[in-house]
């Protein structure tokens, strides 16, 4: 298992327990308490947990894991699930792309399409886009058009938030939102972790013609902190084949397209 691998499991051990000792964690990881000891130790140099003495606590940023930690989780469903996504994305569309995993995933796939230009020198799709790591790996595409909001960007997600992000929802129309969230689930609706990053979206869902939310398998009937939309207001769930038919039947029943990747 990879250092980042093992520190992403670590860290949702803690988020689960909210404590955990060096013997524990090292038994539950299958690896050496030195290499434990270690893991805590720089873990806790990035604030992402509390040490102490024989273990470590969870912090409260544990149940929001930084971006660049939640990469490697369920890392093919992910991809499978933003290839299906591209699919419903015609040239010279407009689209909103809110930060996280799965989303960077759909908009590397955006970014290596084929289109050819809308019109002319048009660009063959527009992406407007809350976070600055889709921004930044897109900026070179020259077949796309990148618009970043304003606003402050959260380390966890890289999504800017606040009155700056949300002030250019008043100047734009979306063909397509494609939503990442935290968890979705027919009587919840989308969720997310953080209310600043909730408000964006929701602007992001009603500037838009078509919703679509892309959740793996893991996130499909749960729920988090924050509420973004309504089941009402999604039109598409893109997820993975672990989903059970009793909650693909739920969102269908509730009138939301279904694929599985």
């Amino acid at each position: 298992m990879a250092r980042h691998e093992r520190w992403n499991a670590l860290l949702e051990l803690l988020a689960d327990a909210g404590r955990l000792t060096v013997e524990e964690a090292a038994t539950r990881m299958e690896v050496s308490t030195a290499t434990i000891r270690r893991d805590f130790d720089q873990l806790a140099q990035q604030q992402m947990l509390t040490r102490t003495r024989g273990g470590a606590v969870a912090q409260s940023v544990s149940y929001d894991l930084p971006l660049r930690y939640k990469s490697a989780r369920h890392a093919s469903e992910k991809q499978l699930i933003a290839a299906a996504t591209a699919e419903l994305v015609r040239p010279g569309s407009i689209i909103g792309l809110n930060g996280g995993t799965t989303t960077s995933e759909v908009a590397r796939v955006l970014a290596t399409r084929a289109d050819p230009p809308a019109e002319g020198s048009s660009p063959a799709i527009t992406i407007v886009t809350n976070a600055l790591n889709i921004g930044n790996e897109l900026a070179v595409r020259p077949h796309v058009k990148i618009v970043l909001t304003g606003g402050v960007p959260r380390p966890q997600s890289y999504q800017l938030t606040g009155p700056l992000a949300a002030h250019i929802f008043d100047h734009v129309t979306l063909d397509v939102a494609i939503l990442g969230v935290a968890g979705v689930a027919v009587e919840h609706g989308a969720t997310c972790h953080n209310e600043g990053e909730a408000d964006v979206n929701r602007l992001m869902t009603e500037r838009a013609d078509q919703v679509v939310v892309v959740a793996d398998g893991s996130k499909v009937g749960r729920r988090a902190f924050a509420k973004i939309c309504d089941t009402t207001r999604i039109d598409v769930l893109v997820t993975d084949a672990t989903v059970p038919e009793a909650d693909v039947a739920a969102f269908t029943q509730a009138d939301v397209r279904v694929i599985r990747a």
